[in-house]
């Protein structure tokens, strides 16, 4: 089955598209799509791929992506093995920017809506009080119809519009240079790294899983992922940590070498570089 990279949601019979999640895993197939997104989860984890940003979610976990915005929840592997307590549960809104007209948000009461519209497209997140208010309007929304639907939504991004306690998701200058036809290319590398972080990831082995040289690859993952390939396997590895550390189970080595480093030493420089705490501090953080 081949894997589909845009992804298109249309609704015949309304201008907003609202769907409630009762999956054993959410789509693990990155992919974008011509529509604004807000989508969060209510149950589940795993890991969250946007644009350039690599980062754990866990239920609340809540974003607002601008169209076209590359974008993949992959849960962790119990909901694919079956050996997960619950099903993936979330909330997802579409919209494109016109469904109102075409220059409906020109208008000049809509100025700070735009501008939260531009500031989309490189993803937002908002604070843990933000995400309640923000999951109590999807709820609603989702069982109201026509006008009532409407109206709550632009309530909604109306709220989101003055909220300045946000975080931009993308680097900034970020920008979708993926194709199409590129799909199942990529699909391809974020397979392999997930299945084979913990192990040593040689760049011959996954060049040739994707029948490019090494030096092509690189240049090719560089311009597209905006980070080099060693830096996205070590951001998913960093990633693996954090959540071993948040179970409260394992020690330090233990977190080390099951997220596929080698040693300490380079294992405490990498987090430090991506989540800027050591371990240790990390885990005070989520104990306070």
């Amino acid at each position: 089955m081949p894997v589909v990279l845009k992804k298109d949601i249309e609704n015949a019979f309304a201008s907003i598209t609202v769907q409630e999640l009762h999956e054993k895993h959410f789509d693990p197939n990155w992919h974008f799509h011509p529509h604004y997104q807000i989508f969060t989860v209510l149950n589940s984890n795993g890991t969250r791929f946007i644009g350039d940003d690599i980062a754990v979610f866990n239920t609340g976990d809540t974003v607002f992506l601008g169209p076209d915005l590359p974008h993949l929840w992959r849960n962790d592997k119990a909901y694919f093995e079956g050996t997960a307590t619950s099903e993936a549960h979330g909330l997802v809104l579409y919209f494109t920017d016109d469904f109102l007209g075409k220059d409906f948000f020109e208008k000049p009461e809509m100025h700070l809506i735009k501008n939260l519209l531009e500031h989309s497209k490189r993803g937002i997140s908002w604070s843990e009080k933000s995400n309640k208010l923000i999951i109590g309007y999807l709820k609603e929304i989702l069982i109201l119809n026509g006008f009532d639907r409407i109206l709550k939504l632009l309530e909604l991004l109306h709220l989101l519009s003055q909220d300045k306690n946000y975080t931009f998701i993308t680097k900034e200058g970020y920008a979708n240079s993926h194709k199409v036809s590129e799909t199942e290319r990529m699909q391809k590398v974020h397979d392999f790294v997930l299945k084979n972080f913990k192990t040593e990831i040689k760049l011959q082995e996954i060049s040739e899983t994707i029948s490019m040289s090494e030096a092509a690859f690189c240049r090719y993952f560089k311009k597209r992922a905006n980070k080099t390939f060693t830096d996205f396997v070590n951001e998913i590895r960093i990633g693996n940590a954090c959540k071993m550390i948040g179970e409260q189970k394992y020690s330090i080595s233990e977190i080390c070498f099951e997220s596929g480093f080698n040693t300490i030493s380079n294992f405490n420089h990498q987090f430090k570089k991506i989540v800027h705490k050591t371990p240790s501090e990390y885990l005070k953080a989520l104990k306070i």
